[in-house]
């Protein structure tokens, strides 16, 4: 069996060669010609994992380390017959972090001593938002919680809507999947006419999927931006990075925690899959997050504007913003 891995995945390497032939590639060098022959492929959310891809191999497995699935194309991996597994949660304590933590400094910027009295909207109430939530909770903001689907399933008394989230939030924070059409399309569900609707705005924040937002329309925007997650990735909006309160390379969720979890939920399904017995490196921090957490605890445990704003915006280059996020020295999470 052959294991084809994208090298920048950490804690992975020597787990599998025990059981399989292993080659690590550059994410450039994942080609239709290199998976000829592979069995397996584990990657990350910049291969692009479709027929032109995949046609022609006999990979009938994909392991991505990642919460999200926006980069593989399901519908022909499930015509082709290919088992597709990800990483649901595992660097939501992570990104939890990164968002907090923003708001903490934000505070300090506008020089605003406590939360209380501060309205945020948290849309998306999953894996993120719900850490999102709970924190923000105690450390005294008044959360909105908006997830539509949640609401479809759960009702709707424990929700928001978008309408009422725009009209009412100083903060907002996007935590949804990506989804380009239907009737839960979040597709650019911020763009021109939602900040239009938004009159108590100050603060955006999008460490979810790139195009939620509609960058063009953020960078004309008078608020503050905090964003993680931009459209057209490396090629990134120059006009709102030079705006950005926070500007950050795809990084929000880069903890060490959150990548063990990553790689250990990939690897324990090829073990479940073939039988294996490899042992992935357990993370040290709780799976969903510390139970509480302070706002001055989690800007202690990370600053996003040194170094990560600061270098970002110092190199704005494609080239400068991919080697950022291949080379993250990861960080702990809020313990």
């Amino acid at each position: 069996m052959k294991i084809v891995v994208e090298n920048h995945i950490p804690y992975i390497a020597h787990l599998l060669e025990p059981y399989a032939q292993v080659l690590y590639l550059e994410t450039s060098d994942i080609t239709a010609s290199a998976l000829k022959d592979a069995d397996v492929l584990i990657t990350r959310t910049r291969t692009r994992c479709d027929e032109a891809l995949l046609s022609g191999s006999r990979v009938r497995m994909i392991g991505t380390a990642t919460i999200g699935t926006d980069h593989i194309d399901l519908d022909y991996c499930r015509r082709a017959g290919i088992k597709v597994v990800n990483a649901p949660g595992c660097n939501a304590p992570a990104v939890a972090q990164w968002v907090l933590s923003t708001v903490g400094y934000w505070l300090q910027k506008e020089g605003i001593a406590q939360p209380r009295g501060l309205v945020m909207g948290v849309v998306g109430v999953g894996h993120v938002g719900s850490i999102v939530a709970r924190w923000a909770k105690q450390m005294g903001f008044e959360v909105l919680l908006c997830d539509p689907p949640r609401a479809q399933k759960e009702g709707a008394a424990a929700f928001s809507t978008i309408e009422e989230v725009k009209a009412k939030s100083h903060i907002i924070t996007f935590h949804t999947p990506l989804y380009r059409e239907g009737e839960l399309s979040t597709f650019h569900i911020c763009d021109e006419q939602f900040l239009a609707e938004a009159p108590n705005l100050r603060l955006l924040m999008n460490a979810a999927r790139g195009p939620i937002c509609d960058n063009e329309a953020l960078a004309h925007w008078h608020g503050d931006v905090a964003i993680d997650c931009w459209e057209h990735e490396p090629e990134i909006n120059l006009p709102l990075l030079e705006k950005a309160f926070v500007a950050t390379p795809h990084i929000a969720g880069y903890s060490a925690d959150g990548k063990r979890r990553g790689t250990a939920m990939v690897v324990e399904a090829l073990n479940a899959e073939f039988g294996w017995h490899a042992s992935p490196l357990a993370a040290e921090a709780p799976y969903g997050g510390v139970e509480t957490a302070t706002l001055q605890g989690v800007m202690r445990s990370y600053n996003p504007l040194t170094p990560d704003t600061a270098a970002l915006k110092s190199n704005p280059t494609p080239t400068s913003f991919e080697h950022l996020r291949n080379h993250y020295p990861l960080r702990p999470e809020v313990l």
